[in-house]
């Protein structure tokens, strides 16, 4: 081999060991960066208050960091019967918590942490002056609702059978929050969201009460999932979230008291 051909190969071997090393870093969980990565999935509803108590845990446990996911509960509970990697399942229903208990994810008692109940959102000034759930099937109004198999959804069809009304929506939208950007964006002139949502738009939104909510109290539930290899973290997380200061954050964004 000439003395050209076998620096060349050197310098291949030695970039393939670079490469080799590089990749290993990347792939190692958590030990490359010295950082613990607690991954929590939790619904759409709750993201300003999981994103808060998330910068709280990680600042009360150094070199920790919690990567939160949000969707709607379906999706999430989906995403988790298929394998996906978590340590945390917050949902915005029982039902959606039950069939990852179900399916073996998660092994111990979820605990329930807040409830939630919905209301009517338009632009802001209620420009089609929405004053009941039955105005929204007023011809001309674009109404915009959860699809049937998120916790929202299914809480909106408890609320229409209460108030024998039947709706026929724009669109079915698979998590709250999709619902609420269709009426701050415009594209809708009223939507079904939770109460917190519609505290969280602020002005951007008008939000109309309506008394069949009562019918349809979402309670939610959070658990650490049974395979987390971060289990003390997660059920560090879980507790932050039952406890005093989970407490107090959530009933500042809205949530009721399960």
């Amino acid at each position: 081999m000439t003395r050209r051909r076998r620096g060349r190969r050197a310098g291949m071997l030695c970039a393939a060991a670079i490469s080799t090393a590089a990749l290993a870093g990347c792939g190692a969980s958590d030990s490359g960066s010295g950082t613990t990565t607690v991954t929590v999935f939790a619904a759409a509803s709750l993201k300003q208050v999981f994103t808060d108590l998330g910068a709280q845990f990680e600042a009360a446990h150094p070199d920790t960091k919690v990567a939160l996911s949000f969707a709607g509960s379906s999706d999430l509970a989906a995403q988790l019967n298929q394998g996906a990697p978590a340590d945390v399942f917050a949902s915005a229903d029982t039902a959606n918590m039950d069939k990852v208990v179900e399916d073996g994810r998660i092994s111990e008692q979820p605990q329930p942490f807040a409830t939630n109940v919905l209301t009517i959102v338009t632009p802001p000034g209620n420009p089609k002056n929405i004053a009941t759930l039955a105005d929204l099937r007023q011809p001309g109004v674009r109404a915009v609702v959860c699809a049937p198999q998120v916790p929202c959804g299914a809480a909106t069809k408890k609320v229409t059978a209460a108030a024998q009304v039947s709706l026929s929506p724009v669109s079915e939208e698979s998590a709250v929050t999709d619902v609420l950007a269709k009426v701050t964006s415009g594209e809708a002139d009223a939507g079904l969201v939770y109460v917190t949502d519609a505290a969280g738009a602020g002005s951007r939104v008008t939000a109309v009460a309506f008394p069949e909510s009562a019918s349809a109290v979402n309670t939610y539930p959070i658990a650490a999932v049974a395979d987390s290899k971060h289990a003390d973290l997660a059920h560090g997380f879980e507790e932050l979230v039952t406890g005093p200061q989970g407490r107090a954050a959530l009933q500042k964004a809205g949530f009721g008291a399960p």
